[in-house]
C-alpha cells in the first residue's frame, strides 16, 4: 500500500497552543494601528503630556476579543496581576494600567471614526497582495446579534380613525398621490424599495444605516418563528479563503436583502482589483436589485429562487428549463458570455421518442439570462455547476459561527447602537488577524517543508 504524506496546515487550534508572546506577536504583525493613533494624538504643544499608552491599550482590545475575555474589568485585572500578560500587549512595567473610564473613553472615539473599517481595509489589500485571497465565490448572510439590554415595554397604540370607504373623487386622489409621493421621497433610503439603492453610493448607504436596537424575527431550521432584541450582522465571505471581505451592522428588523446592494458596492469600492465571479444567497435575498448588482460587478448572482405567489410557467419546469411536448426537461449545455445566452439541449428521453424527428420537439434552445435576471442565471438554475456553487454558501455560516463561538460576537456590552457597531468592527477585525497570521504560519511550514 503507498504511503500518501498529507499537508500540514496550522489552524486555529494550534495557533492558541502557542506560547504566549510568539501568538500575540503573530496577530499584532498583521494589522498598522495608525488609524486608531490619529484620532488620541496630541494636536497641540501644549497642555499635559499623554500619560496613558494608546498603542498598548488598542493592543490589549483586541487581545480581549481573541482571548475571550468577558469585561473591560476582567481585562484590567488580567493586566494588573499577570506581568507577562501586560509585557505581551505592549505595556511597561513601570506604566500605570488605564481604567475603565479611559478604555470607555478611546472606545466612544473608535465608535465616532471609521478607523476599523481603514483598518480592515489596510489588511485585507494586503492579504491580496500575499496571495491569500483568490477567491471566485463570495456569499452573503445575515446573522443576529442580541443587544445587552432588555427590550423596552410594549405601547399601547390608540385606536386609529375608521377610513372613508370607497373611492376618492378625482380631484382628492390626485392631491392623495402627490402627498404619497412626496412622503416617500421624505422616508429614509432604508425605508424605501430596495431598488433605491442603487442609485445611492457606498458612503450614504453605510452612513445611514439604522443602528438602534430593534425586535428581529427569523424562521429556524424547525420553520419556525424565533424572535431576538438586538441586533444584525451582515457579512461577505470569500467563500475559499474564508475573509470576511465586507462587513456591515443594523438594526435587528432591517431585512437581509437591504444589506447586500451595500456590502457590494463596499466591495467595488474599497478592492477595485478584486474580481469575483459568482455571489451567492439564500432565498431573503432573491431581489431583482440585488441581481442587477451583482451585474453591475460583472459577476453572476447564484440565489435561491424565492417563490412569491407566482404561478407556473407553461413549457417550463421548476427551475426555468425548457420542455418538451411531454414535458421532459431539458438540459443545460453552456453559456455564451459573449452573447449571454444559456444553451439548452435535448433531454436524453427524446431519444426513444416517437416525437423527435417531429417539428414539435426543438433540438436546441437559446435563453438571454437578460430576459429575466431572477430566472436565468449563469451557470442555469438546478444545473449540477449552479448547486456546486449555491453549496459555496455555507462558508458565511460557518464564518458566522467562528465569530460567535471563538471571537464574543454575542458579547455585547455596550448599550447604544453606535458602540455595538464598533465592537462588531473590532471582532470582525480580530478574525481576519487571526486568519491572516495562520495563513503566513501556513505558508512559512510549506516553505521549510520544501
Amino acid at each position: 500500500m503507498p504511503y500518501i504524506r498529507h499537508e500540514s496546515l496550522f489552524t486555529l487550534q494550534e495557533l492558541y497552543e502557542m506560547e504566549q508572546k510568539y501568538r500575540f506577536r503573530e496577530i499584532f504583525s498583521t494589522i498598522d494601528i495608525t488609524p486608531i493613533l490619529r484620532l488620541v494624538r496630541k494636536t497641540s504643544l501644549y497642555g499635559a503630556p499623554v500619560e496613558v499608552n494608546y498603542r498598548a491599550m488598542i493592543y490589549s482590545l483586541i487581545i480581549r476579543i481573541v482571548e475571550r475575555i468577558p469585561t473591560i474589568k476582567d481585562l484590567i485585572k488580567r493586566l494588573q496581576h499577570d506581568l507577562l500578560f501586560r509585557l505581551d500587549c505592549g505595556f511597561m512595567l513601570s506604566e500605570s494600567i488605564p481604567s475603565a473610564s479611559s478604555y470607555s473613553r478611546l472606545a466612544c472615539k473608535i465608535s465616532q471614526s471609521h478607523a476599523l473599517e481603514e483598518i480592515q481595509r489596510q489588511l485585507l489589500n494586503q492579504a491580496m497582495v500575499e496571495g491569500f485571497i483568490t477567491d471566485d465565490t463570495v456569499a452573503i448572510d445575515a446573522t443576529h446579534i442580541e443587544a445587552r439590554d432588555q427590550a423596552p415595554a410594549k405601547q399601547e397604540k390608540g385606536k386609529a380613525e375608521p377610513k372613508k370607504r370607497g373611492r376618492k373623487p378625482k380631484f382628492e386622489r390626485e392631491a392623495w398621490l402627490e402627498q404619497k409621493q412626496e412622503e416617500e421621497k421624505q422616508k429614509p433610503i432604508f425605508k424605501k424599495e430596495i431598488a433605491a439603492q442603487l442609485s445611492e453610493t457606498f458612503h450614504v448607504l453605510r452612513d445611514e444605516m439604522p443602528l438602534d436596537p430593534q425586535w428581529g424575527i427569523k424562521k429556524n431550521s424547525d420553520g419556525k418563528n424565533v424572535f431576538w432584541y438586538g441586533y444584525k450582522g451582515h457579512l461577505a465571505v470569500g467563500s475559499k479563503s474564508q475573509y470576511i471581505l465586507g462587513a456591515l451592522f443594523s438594526s435587528g428588523n432591517l431585512n437581509d436583502g437591504k444589506a447586500a446592494i451595500p456590502l457590494l458596492k463596499g466591495l467595488a469600492l474599497q478592492y477595485p482589483h478584486f474580481h469575483f465571479n459568482h455571489a451567492t444567497m439564500d432565498a431573503g435575498y432573491d431581489y431583482e436589485p440585488i441581481y442587477k448588482q451583482v451585474r453591475e460587478a460583472r459577476a453572476h448572482a447564484v440565489i435561491a429562487y424565492n417563490r412569491r405567489r407566482e404561478s407556473e410557467m407553461d413549457g417550463f419546469d421548476e427551475h426555468f428549463a425548457p420542455t418538451c411536448v411531454r414535458e421532459h426537461s431539458y438540459r443545460y449545455d453552456s453559456y455564451d458570455s459573449t452573447y449571454e445566452t444559456l444553451k439548452y439541449i435535448r433531454p436524453k428521453e427524446c431519444e426513444s421518442c416517437p416525437l423527435a424527428q417531429d417539428s414539435l420537439c426543438q433540438r436546441v434552445y437559446k435563453i438571454k439570462i437578460t430576459n429575466d435576471l431572477r430566472k436565468y442565471a449563469a451557470p442555469a438554475r438546478g444545473s449540477k455547476r449552479w448547486k456546486e456553487i449555491a453549496k459555496k454558501r455555507s462558508a458565511v455560516e460557518r464564518v458566522n459561527a467562528y465569530l460567535k463561538e471563538f471571537f464574543q460576537l454575542n458579547n455585547v456590552r455596550h448599550r447604544t447602537g453606535q458602540k455595538a457597531k464598533a465592537h462588531f468592527n473590532l471582532v470582525t477585525l480580530a478574525y481576519n488577524c487571526t486568519k491572516l497570521a495562520c495563513d503566513r504560519l501556513n505558508r512559512l511550514l510549506q516553505e521549510q517543508a520544501a
